[in-house]
């Protein structure tokens, strides 16, 4: 690209547009030249000179674009942005600029038509290296974050010297905070949202220059693959409104049941409805809207499942590929189980290799597996399960288990003794610590009765989310959502738990994993 915009600076596109450079301390300078322009975008060039006479370690350029435009593609230094304003720094193999010696880096900008950058700053100075407005006071202290919420961010700094008036607290060029201390709280912003600060200090001379920047994140943020998200289905067993769940528990991951196979390697919802369209996707545009997020399950218990019908790894990750890509996901959860995928080896190992493939094509997705288990541990299938997905490096995050229908007389110990005995196979398998284990671990219960007439209590639910919290798992879910209401003696069906509870009890429970 840079070879070609020189070609057509050649022919005589619109060159060389230099920006006075606008301070760092003295003999420090930085300045802007458009190099070329050719109507849909521009290449622009920095030159960082170093006129002090001492080496400077480390360097960066802060300034904004005007407003539409933006910097697709950089060179020969390293970049971060926030809406119109952008920083540059050094590269990381150049950290040093000698005494008497100058460096560039560029960019590609666009659209086109550019007419120059504004508030540049280097090293938290203008970039003319004159030392800001006469008069005006020093550049405050680079800000710290002292405190986040859902809503706002507080920040603190050092005071400058000189006569200050106040200060203004600078996001891009917006002022977002005046203030005549050193503190502020800049409120009304969205949950999980990032966002980038400076501080000027001011006076009837003008303002300082711009202090380094920090950057904080509010809080509500979804954990990356849904440590406590409970199975929602909505094919059946009466789907609740997950907004008023949300709101009455805290919620905010949810595990989607299940995707399974719609004819052949083709992946829908519960084999009948779209993997878009449908009322699947409103319920998670819904989840979304509240500011939570989902898991998708493939699998289950009974069903036309993908493992099966997808020939080989690669197409079966294609399938799993098709659902990532439809809904921007973070994460995957496998619930492997029956005799057609969990005691099927071939299966197991078809699934086994499709995730490797998933995690190789999509950087940062957390792969979960699910399955059964015994009262001390997995069985034979999950043992292999386990020792497969070692010998694959298939790169399985979170090994899940189901620590229901296993003829338990006493859901929390038997819960507990068939952790540690998986805790204890990945430690023999991977070779972790008890520690790294419990971080690839996870629960998924049954709430109220199970199929088998075992009781988890709202109590023991408790008891056991405190344990899985107390040791750093990785998951928590339990089946379902659906069922987490209340019907004593109502046996075990698909819309209420067949205990006595309140409505959303172990939703609220799991929400405090």
């Amino acid at each position: 690209m840079r070879r070609w915009l020189t070609g057509l600076a050649a022919a005589g596109l619109l060159l060389g547009l230099v920006t006075a450079p606008a301070s760092a301390a003295p003999g420090l300078t930085a300045t802007f030249t458009k190099v070329s322009d050719w109507g849909s975008g521009f290449e622009g060039k920095f030159t960082v000179t170093n006129s002090s006479g001492s080496a400077l370690n480390g360097w960066t350029i802060e300034f904004d674009l005007p407003g539409g435009f933006s910097i697709p593609t950089f060179w020969d230094a390293r970049h971060t942005g926030s809406g119109q304003h952008h920083v540059f720094s050094n590269p990381t193999w150049a950290p040093t600029l000698a005494a008497g010696t100058s460096t560039t880096f560029g960019f590609n900008g666009s659209p086109g038509n550019f007419s120059g950058i504004q508030n540049c700053r280097f090293n938290g100075d203008p970039c003319d290296g004159g030392g800001g407005n006469p008069g005006a006071p020093s550049t405050p202290g680079t800000p710290s974050v002292t405190g986040t919420t859902g809503s706002s961010i507080s920040l603190s700094w050092g005071g400058s010297s000189g006569t200050v008036t106040g200060y203004r607290v600078y996001e891009g060029t917006s002022v977002r905070a005046t203030v005549t201390g050193t503190s502020t709280t800049i409120s009304g912003l969205a949950a999980c949202t990032t966002h980038t600060y400076a501080v000027v200090a001011y006076n009837s001379a003008g303002e300082s220059g711009r202090s380094a920047s920090v950057t904080g994140t509010t809080t509500g943020c979804p954990t990356a693959g849904g440590r406590g998200a409970p199975y929602l289905y909505m094919g059946w067993g009466d789907p609740p409104a997950v907004s008023s769940v949300m709101s009455a528990t805290g919620v905010r991951w949810f595990t989607m049941a299940f995707v399974l196979s719609g004819g052949g390697c083709t992946p829908a919802w519960d084999s009948t409805r779209p993997l878009t369209g449908g009322v699947d996707q409103q319920t998670i545009n819904s989840i979304r809207a509240a500011g939570g997020d989902i898991v998708p399950s493939f699998g289950g218990w009974s069903g036309n499942k993908l493992g099966p019908n997808c020939s080989t790894p690669q197409a079966l990750a294609g399938a799993y590929q098709q659902v990532i890509n439809a809904y921007g996901l973070k994460a995957i959860d496998i619930d492997i189980e029956n005799s057609d995928e969990f005691e099927n080896e071939t299966v197991q190992d078809r699934i086994l290799n499709a995730l490797k493939i998933v995690k190789q094509n999509n950087p940062g997705i957390q792969t979960i597996v699910t399955f059964g288990t015994t009262t001390s541990g997995p069985n034979f299938f999950g043992n292999r399960l386990i020792e497969r997905a070692g010998a694959l490096q298939a790169n399985i995050d979170v090994f899940t288990i189901m620590p229901f229908d296993f003829g338990s007389s006493n859901i929390y110990n038997d819960t507990v003794n068939a952790s540690e005995g998986l805790k204890n196979k990945l430690k023999s398998v991977f070779g972790w610590t008890d520690a790294q284990a419990y971080q690839h671990m996870g629960i998924s219960g049954m709430n109220g009765l199970s199929d088998q007439q075992e009781m988890t209590s709202v109590a023991t639910w408790t008891q056991i989310r405190d344990w899985a919290k107390a040791r750093g798992l990785a998951r928590l879910a339990f089946w379902s959502v659906n069922r987490d209401r209340p019907c004593p003696g109502g046996g075990v069906v698909s819309n209420c738990s067949g205990i006595a509870q309140n409505n959303w009890d172990f939703t609220r429970i799991t929400a405090g994993f």
